[in-house]
Protein backbone atom coordinates (compact mmCIF):
# COMPACT_ATOMS: atom_id res chain seq x y z
CA UNK A 1 0.00 0.00 0.00
CA UNK A 2 1.52 3.32 -1.11
CA UNK A 3 0.60 6.77 -0.29
CA UNK A 4 2.02 8.67 2.99
CA UNK A 5 1.95 6.81 6.43
CA UNK A 6 2.90 8.83 9.80
CA UNK A 7 5.09 7.07 12.78
CA UNK A 8 4.60 9.49 15.35
CA UNK A 9 4.76 9.88 19.43
CA UNK A 10 8.45 8.33 18.47
CA UNK A 11 9.95 9.01 22.14
CA UNK A 12 13.54 8.30 21.02
CA UNK A 13 14.40 8.73 16.93
CA UNK A 14 17.45 7.37 15.65
CA UNK A 15 18.25 8.70 12.15
CA UNK A 16 21.92 8.23 12.17
CA UNK A 17 22.53 11.62 10.49
CA UNK A 18 25.13 12.37 12.27
CA UNK A 19 24.54 15.69 13.20
CA UNK A 20 25.26 17.55 16.29
CA UNK A 21 28.65 15.46 16.80
CA UNK A 22 26.31 11.89 17.42
CA UNK A 23 26.60 9.48 15.03
CA UNK A 24 23.08 8.36 15.92
CA UNK A 25 21.31 12.03 15.21
CA UNK A 26 18.61 11.13 18.31
CA UNK A 27 15.68 12.78 17.99
CA UNK A 28 13.28 12.90 21.25
CA UNK A 29 9.27 13.25 20.50
CA UNK A 30 9.66 13.00 16.93
CA UNK A 31 7.98 12.00 13.92
CA UNK A 32 8.64 10.58 10.63
CA UNK A 33 6.46 10.56 7.10
CA UNK A 34 6.64 7.90 4.89
CA UNK A 35 5.60 8.33 1.32
CA UNK A 36 5.73 6.10 -1.70
CA UNK A 37 8.39 3.99 0.99
CA UNK A 38 10.89 6.30 1.44
CA UNK A 39 11.57 8.08 4.24
CA UNK A 40 10.01 11.98 3.42
CA UNK A 41 10.59 13.92 6.86
CA UNK A 42 11.53 13.70 10.39
CA UNK A 43 11.31 16.30 12.85
CA UNK A 44 9.55 17.05 16.28
CA UNK A 45 6.18 15.78 17.01
CA UNK A 46 4.47 19.12 17.30
CA UNK A 47 5.53 19.66 13.46
CA UNK A 48 4.18 16.15 12.30
CA UNK A 49 2.25 16.83 8.98
CA UNK A 50 -1.30 15.11 7.90
CA UNK A 51 -0.68 11.76 6.27
CA UNK A 52 -3.06 8.97 4.70
CA UNK A 53 -2.03 6.61 7.37
CA UNK A 54 -0.54 6.80 10.89
CA UNK A 55 1.41 4.33 13.04
CA UNK A 56 1.26 5.30 16.89
CA UNK A 57 4.75 4.56 18.19
CA UNK A 58 3.20 5.61 21.48
CA UNK A 59 6.67 6.65 23.23
CA UNK A 60 8.84 3.82 21.95
CA UNK A 61 12.10 4.26 20.29
CA UNK A 62 12.42 3.75 16.45
CA UNK A 63 15.62 2.87 14.84
CA UNK A 64 16.97 2.28 11.16
CA UNK A 65 16.21 -1.52 10.21
CA UNK A 66 18.78 -3.64 11.03
CA UNK A 67 21.81 -4.22 7.74
CA UNK A 68 23.40 -7.72 7.81
CA UNK A 69 26.08 -7.82 5.81
CA UNK A 70 27.53 -11.39 6.06
CA UNK A 71 25.07 -14.31 6.41
CA UNK A 72 25.03 -17.81 4.75
CA UNK A 73 21.47 -18.81 4.35
CA UNK A 74 21.40 -21.20 1.15
CA UNK A 75 22.26 -24.64 3.09
CA UNK A 76 20.69 -27.64 4.23
CA UNK A 77 21.10 -30.06 7.52
CA UNK A 78 22.42 -28.81 10.49
CA UNK A 79 25.61 -28.85 12.76
CA UNK A 80 23.70 -29.52 16.39
CA UNK A 81 26.27 -32.11 17.51
CA UNK A 82 29.53 -30.02 15.91
CA UNK A 83 28.20 -27.52 18.24
CA UNK A 84 27.71 -30.06 21.24
CA UNK A 85 31.18 -31.61 20.96
CA UNK A 86 32.53 -27.68 20.81
CA UNK A 87 30.62 -27.39 23.62
CA UNK A 88 32.41 -30.32 25.43
CA UNK A 89 36.23 -28.95 24.13
CA UNK A 90 36.66 -29.86 20.71
CA UNK A 91 38.10 -26.34 18.61
CA UNK A 92 36.35 -25.20 15.67
CA UNK A 93 38.57 -25.29 12.46
CA UNK A 94 36.44 -24.39 10.27
CA UNK A 95 36.36 -28.47 8.94
CA UNK A 96 32.44 -29.05 9.59
CA UNK A 97 31.87 -26.81 6.18
CA UNK A 98 31.89 -30.24 4.03
CA UNK A 99 29.53 -31.59 5.87
CA UNK A 100 27.17 -29.46 5.20
CA UNK A 101 28.29 -28.94 1.41
CA UNK A 102 27.41 -32.49 1.39
CA UNK A 103 23.89 -31.63 2.72
CA UNK A 104 23.39 -28.98 0.12
CA UNK A 105 24.14 -30.87 -3.00
CA UNK A 106 21.65 -33.24 -1.85
CA UNK A 107 18.89 -30.89 -1.12
CA UNK A 108 16.30 -30.08 -3.82
CA UNK A 109 16.21 -26.44 -4.47
CA UNK A 110 12.78 -26.10 -2.91
CA UNK A 111 14.06 -27.32 0.22
CA UNK A 112 17.15 -24.94 0.03
CA UNK A 113 14.46 -22.06 -0.87
CA UNK A 114 12.43 -23.17 2.14
CA UNK A 115 15.69 -23.32 4.26
CA UNK A 116 16.45 -18.96 3.09
CA UNK A 117 12.87 -18.07 3.29
CA UNK A 118 12.56 -19.05 6.74
CA UNK A 119 15.55 -17.59 8.13
CA UNK A 120 15.08 -14.45 6.43
CA UNK A 121 11.62 -14.39 7.85
CA UNK A 122 13.48 -14.67 11.28
CA UNK A 123 15.62 -11.77 10.37
CA UNK A 124 12.87 -9.65 9.61
CA UNK A 125 10.85 -10.58 12.81
CA UNK A 126 13.83 -9.45 14.90
CA UNK A 127 13.99 -6.34 12.72
CA UNK A 128 16.49 -6.80 10.06
CA UNK A 129 15.21 -5.01 6.66
CA UNK A 130 18.30 -5.65 4.57
CA UNK A 131 20.45 -9.31 4.35
CA UNK A 132 23.23 -9.72 2.59
CA UNK A 133 23.35 -13.56 1.05
CA UNK A 134 26.32 -15.72 0.60
CA UNK A 135 26.86 -19.27 -1.80
CA UNK A 136 29.65 -21.55 -0.66
CA UNK A 137 27.57 -24.54 0.00
CA UNK A 138 27.87 -25.75 -3.42
CA UNK A 139 31.51 -25.96 -4.52
CA UNK A 140 30.54 -27.20 -7.87
CA UNK A 141 29.67 -25.08 -10.63
CA UNK A 142 25.78 -25.80 -11.33
CA UNK A 143 25.44 -25.78 -6.99
CA UNK A 144 27.13 -22.45 -6.83
CA UNK A 145 24.98 -21.01 -9.41
CA UNK A 146 21.66 -22.43 -8.14
CA UNK A 147 22.65 -21.26 -5.08
CA UNK A 148 22.88 -17.84 -5.97
CA UNK A 149 20.02 -17.90 -8.16
CA UNK A 150 17.67 -18.40 -5.11
CA UNK A 151 19.31 -16.16 -2.90
CA UNK A 152 18.80 -13.06 -5.61
CA UNK A 153 15.00 -14.27 -4.97
CA UNK A 154 15.60 -12.71 -1.64
CA UNK A 155 17.65 -10.06 -1.82
CA UNK A 156 19.86 -7.74 -4.02
CA UNK A 157 22.96 -8.33 -2.25
CA UNK A 158 24.41 -11.85 -3.18
CA UNK A 159 27.98 -12.71 -3.00
CA UNK A 160 29.54 -15.73 -4.76
CA UNK A 161 31.92 -17.82 -2.10
CA UNK A 162 32.59 -20.27 -4.35
CA UNK A 163 36.10 -20.42 -2.41
CA UNK A 164 34.77 -20.97 0.23
CA UNK A 165 37.02 -24.17 1.28
CA UNK A 166 38.45 -26.86 -1.14
CA UNK A 167 35.82 -29.82 -1.41
CA UNK A 168 37.10 -32.95 -0.53
CA UNK A 169 37.14 -33.99 -4.54
CA UNK A 170 39.67 -30.92 -5.17
CA UNK A 171 41.82 -31.84 -1.48
CA UNK A 172 44.81 -32.97 -3.62
CA UNK A 173 44.25 -30.59 -6.33
CA UNK A 174 44.14 -26.88 -4.98
CA UNK A 175 44.87 -25.27 -7.54
CA UNK A 176 42.87 -27.03 -10.53
CA UNK A 177 39.80 -25.97 -8.05
CA UNK A 178 41.28 -22.40 -7.84
CA UNK A 179 41.02 -22.44 -11.82
CA UNK A 180 37.73 -23.64 -11.57
CA UNK A 181 36.35 -20.76 -9.70
CA UNK A 182 38.10 -18.35 -11.19
CA UNK A 183 36.82 -19.81 -14.85
CA UNK A 184 33.52 -21.38 -15.02
CA UNK A 185 32.33 -21.20 -12.00
CA UNK A 186 32.51 -17.74 -12.14
CA UNK A 187 30.35 -17.38 -15.51
CA UNK A 188 27.97 -19.26 -14.09
CA UNK A 189 27.99 -17.25 -10.51
CA UNK A 190 28.14 -13.94 -11.78
CA UNK A 191 24.84 -13.40 -13.38
CA UNK A 192 23.21 -13.62 -9.68
CA UNK A 193 25.94 -12.01 -8.04
CA UNK A 194 26.85 -8.20 -6.72
CA UNK A 195 29.82 -9.28 -4.69
CA UNK A 196 32.54 -12.03 -4.34
CA UNK A 197 34.16 -13.17 -1.32
CA UNK A 198 37.38 -15.83 -0.35
CA UNK A 199 37.89 -17.63 3.13
CA UNK A 200 41.52 -16.90 3.15
CA UNK A 201 42.78 -18.41 6.13
CA UNK A 202 44.63 -21.50 6.91
CA UNK A 203 42.82 -24.55 5.92
CA UNK A 204 41.18 -22.64 3.60
CA UNK A 205 42.88 -20.23 0.73
CA UNK A 206 46.11 -18.56 0.94
CA UNK A 207 46.67 -14.82 -0.04
CA UNK A 208 48.02 -15.64 -3.49
CA UNK A 209 44.95 -18.14 -4.22
CA UNK A 210 42.42 -15.23 -3.06
CA UNK A 211 44.21 -12.92 -4.75
CA UNK A 212 43.63 -14.21 -7.88
CA UNK A 213 40.20 -15.28 -7.02
CA UNK A 214 39.09 -11.74 -6.27
CA UNK A 215 41.21 -10.31 -9.30
CA UNK A 216 38.87 -12.22 -11.58
CA UNK A 217 35.57 -11.02 -9.21
CA UNK A 218 36.73 -8.00 -10.04
CA UNK A 219 37.49 -8.15 -13.71
CA UNK A 220 33.76 -10.22 -14.06
CA UNK A 221 32.67 -7.01 -12.57
CA UNK A 222 31.86 -8.15 -9.30
CA UNK A 223 32.74 -5.98 -5.76
CA UNK A 224 35.19 -7.47 -3.42
CA UNK A 225 34.31 -8.77 0.15
CA UNK A 226 36.87 -11.33 2.44
CA UNK A 227 37.03 -13.75 5.26
CA UNK A 228 39.72 -12.28 6.78
CA UNK A 229 41.66 -13.02 10.17
CA UNK A 230 39.25 -15.12 11.75
CA UNK A 231 41.09 -18.39 13.18
CA UNK A 232 44.59 -16.69 13.72
CA UNK A 233 46.68 -13.51 12.55
CA UNK A 234 47.30 -13.94 8.52
CA UNK A 235 47.58 -11.36 5.47
CA UNK A 236 43.85 -11.33 4.72
CA UNK A 237 42.81 -7.96 6.26
CA UNK A 238 45.51 -6.34 4.90
CA UNK A 239 45.13 -8.34 0.97
CA UNK A 240 41.53 -6.75 1.23
CA UNK A 241 42.63 -3.13 1.86
CA UNK A 242 44.86 -4.05 -0.86
CA UNK A 243 42.24 -4.79 -3.19
CA UNK A 244 39.94 -2.13 -2.38
CA UNK A 245 37.19 -4.52 -0.29
CA UNK A 246 34.08 -3.37 0.98
CA UNK A 247 34.33 -5.24 3.93
CA UNK A 248 37.12 -7.70 5.49
CA UNK A 249 35.07 -9.84 8.16
CA UNK A 250 35.91 -11.63 11.12
CA UNK A 251 38.68 -9.58 12.07
CA UNK A 252 39.48 -11.70 15.25
CA UNK A 253 43.57 -11.98 15.16
CA UNK A 254 44.67 -8.20 14.45
CA UNK A 255 48.42 -6.60 14.42
CA UNK A 256 49.24 -3.56 14.45
CA UNK A 257 49.87 -3.18 10.62
CA UNK A 258 45.90 -4.76 9.97
CA UNK A 259 44.72 -2.06 11.86
CA UNK A 260 46.53 0.88 9.89
CA UNK A 261 45.77 -0.37 7.05
CA UNK A 262 41.57 -0.42 7.84
CA UNK A 263 42.34 3.01 9.44
CA UNK A 264 44.14 4.37 6.62
CA UNK A 265 41.29 2.65 3.61
CA UNK A 266 37.24 2.94 2.85
CA UNK A 267 37.15 -0.87 3.82
CA UNK A 268 34.79 -1.67 6.97
CA UNK A 269 35.81 -3.95 9.64
CA UNK A 270 32.30 -6.24 9.78
CA UNK A 271 32.87 -8.00 13.26
CA UNK A 272 30.77 -11.55 14.32
CA UNK A 273 30.21 -11.85 17.66
CA UNK A 274 28.35 -14.99 17.28
CA UNK A 275 31.03 -17.15 15.65
CA UNK A 276 33.08 -16.17 18.68
CA UNK A 277 29.66 -16.76 21.08
CA UNK A 278 29.49 -20.59 19.43
CA UNK A 279 32.80 -21.42 18.66
CA UNK A 280 34.30 -20.32 22.07
CA UNK A 281 36.61 -18.73 20.61
CA UNK A 282 38.54 -15.17 21.63
CA UNK A 283 36.14 -11.97 20.53
CA UNK A 284 37.22 -9.26 18.84
CA UNK A 285 38.48 -6.03 20.43
CA UNK A 286 36.16 -3.42 18.57
CA UNK A 287 37.51 -0.81 20.89
CA UNK A 288 41.00 -1.14 19.35
CA UNK A 289 39.19 -0.72 16.22
CA UNK A 290 37.37 1.97 16.71
CA UNK A 291 40.13 3.97 18.63
CA UNK A 292 42.20 3.73 15.58
CA UNK A 293 39.07 5.21 13.53
CA UNK A 294 38.26 2.65 11.29
CA UNK A 295 34.65 1.64 10.18
CA UNK A 296 32.93 -1.40 12.20
CA UNK A 297 30.29 -3.25 10.87
CA UNK A 298 28.46 -5.92 13.52
CA UNK A 299 26.59 -8.85 11.15
CA UNK A 300 25.46 -12.43 12.39
CA UNK A 301 27.58 -14.87 10.06
CA UNK A 302 24.06 -16.47 10.65
CA UNK A 303 25.22 -20.07 8.96
CA UNK A 304 24.79 -23.82 10.03
CA UNK A 305 27.94 -24.58 11.82
CA UNK A 306 29.70 -21.76 13.38
CA UNK A 307 26.56 -18.59 14.25
CA UNK A 308 23.60 -20.61 13.57
CA UNK A 309 21.53 -17.37 14.71
CA UNK A 310 19.29 -14.88 12.96
CA UNK A 311 18.94 -12.17 15.34
CA UNK A 312 21.10 -8.71 15.30
CA UNK A 313 19.69 -7.68 18.98
CA UNK A 314 21.57 -10.63 20.00
CA UNK A 315 25.24 -9.55 18.37
CA UNK A 316 24.30 -5.93 19.67
CA UNK A 317 24.40 -7.17 23.21
CA UNK A 318 27.11 -9.27 22.26
CA UNK A 319 29.75 -6.68 21.47
CA UNK A 320 28.46 -4.55 24.21
CA UNK A 321 29.56 -7.29 26.61
CA UNK A 322 32.12 -8.37 24.70
CA UNK A 323 33.99 -6.59 22.20
CA UNK A 324 33.96 -3.37 24.68
CA UNK A 325 31.09 -1.16 22.55
CA UNK A 326 29.18 1.61 23.79
CA UNK A 327 25.91 0.68 23.08
CA UNK A 328 25.61 3.29 20.54
CA UNK A 329 28.31 2.22 19.02
CA UNK A 330 27.02 -1.25 18.53
CA UNK A 331 23.80 -0.02 17.19
CA UNK A 332 25.19 2.67 14.65
CA UNK A 333 27.69 -0.43 13.26
CA UNK A 334 24.25 -2.46 13.03
CA UNK A 335 22.63 -0.37 10.83
CA UNK A 336 24.81 1.92 9.19
CA UNK A 337 27.59 -0.01 9.74
CA UNK A 338 26.11 -2.40 7.77
CA UNK A 339 24.99 -0.24 4.87
CA UNK A 340 28.72 0.69 4.66
CA UNK A 341 29.87 -2.55 4.20
CA UNK A 342 27.67 -3.16 1.49
CA UNK A 343 28.19 0.26 0.27
CA UNK A 344 24.86 1.23 0.73
CA UNK A 345 23.11 4.96 1.19
CA UNK A 346 19.60 4.09 1.13
CA UNK A 347 19.51 2.13 3.86
CA UNK A 348 20.90 2.18 7.77
CA UNK A 349 19.46 5.17 8.10
CA UNK A 350 16.44 7.62 8.70
CA UNK A 351 16.90 10.19 6.99
CA UNK A 352 14.56 11.96 3.80
CA UNK A 353 15.73 10.04 0.70
CA UNK A 354 16.40 6.86 3.20
CA UNK A 355 14.23 3.50 2.32
CA UNK A 356 11.56 3.38 4.80
CA UNK A 357 13.14 0.70 6.86
CA UNK A 358 12.63 0.93 10.66
CA UNK A 359 11.98 -0.84 13.58
CA UNK A 360 9.54 -0.22 16.79
CA UNK A 361 11.00 -1.12 20.16
CA UNK A 362 9.24 -2.22 22.75
CA UNK A 363 11.34 0.20 24.87
CA UNK A 364 11.94 3.76 25.06
CA UNK A 365 15.56 3.59 23.91
CA UNK A 366 18.21 2.03 21.72
CA UNK A 367 19.92 1.28 25.01
CA UNK A 368 17.49 -1.82 25.82
CA UNK A 369 19.20 -3.79 22.91
CA UNK A 370 21.87 -4.61 25.29
CA UNK A 371 20.39 -3.35 28.71
CA UNK A 372 17.67 -6.44 28.00
CA UNK A 373 19.34 -9.06 25.78
CA UNK A 374 17.59 -11.87 25.05
CA UNK A 375 14.15 -9.81 25.35
CA UNK A 376 12.25 -9.82 22.02
CA UNK A 377 12.83 -5.94 21.99
CA UNK A 378 10.63 -5.57 18.23
CA UNK A 379 7.33 -4.41 18.20
CA UNK A 380 6.66 -3.72 15.30
CA UNK A 381 9.05 -3.74 11.62
CA UNK A 382 8.20 -1.70 8.62
CA UNK A 383 10.12 -2.97 5.23
CA UNK A 384 9.64 -0.17 2.24
CA UNK A 385 7.33 1.72 4.83
CA UNK A 386 4.98 -1.16 4.63
CA UNK A 387 4.30 -2.68 8.15
CA UNK A 388 4.94 -6.33 8.33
Amino acid sequence: MRGSLLVDHIGELVTNDGRDGDPLGVRRDAALLVEDGRVAWTGPARHAPAADRRVDAGGAAVLPGFVDSHAHLVFAGDRAAEFAARMAGEPYTGGGIRTTVGATRAASDDDLRATVGRLRAEMLRQGTTTAEIKSGYGLTVADEARSLRIAAEFTGDTTFLGAHVVPAEYADRPDDYVGMVCGPMLAAAAPYARWIDVFCERGAFDADHARAILACGQAAGLGVRLHANQLGPGPGVRLGVEMGAASVDHCTHLTDADIDALAGSDTVATLLPGAEFSTRSPYPDARRLLDAGVTVALATDCNPGSSYTSSMPFCVALAVREMRMTPAEAVWAATAGGAAALRRTDVGRLTPGARADLIVLDAPSHLHLAYRPGVPLIRQVLHNGVPR
